[in-house]
């Protein structure tokens, strides 16, 4: 069982203003898999709803949580690579190899 913070709940149903609850977000367990929310932040980011991964707004490319490093505050998107986080925000300046 884990407790969350509730203001709202009455005293037969709290503990100190704690709902127990048998909601547990783990990576490992049924609330881990499929597609995370989240809201990015500067140099951080909040899981809204557990998953494994976000989906880069560019290639469609799942990127696991542990490996999530470039996203957009302002856009509110996550970016596979470098170069697709420059091409998304700078268009046309990423050179192409030949």
């Amino acid at each position: 069982m884990a407790y969350l913070w509730d203001s709202h709940c009455a005293p037969s149903e709290c503990r100190a203003g704690f709902r127990e609850t048998s909601i547990l977000l783990n990576k490992f367990g049924p609330s881990g898999r499929g597609e995370a929310k989240v809201e990015y932040l500067d140099g951080d980011f909040r899981i809204l709803s557990p998953g494994a991964y976000v989906v880069c707004a560019v290639t469609g490319e799942h990127i696991p949580l542990e490996e999530l490093s470039l996203w957009s505050v302002d856009r509110q998107e996550a970016y596979a690579t470098p170069q697709v986080a420059m091409e998304r925000t700078f268009p046309g300046s990423v050179k192409k190899k030949a």
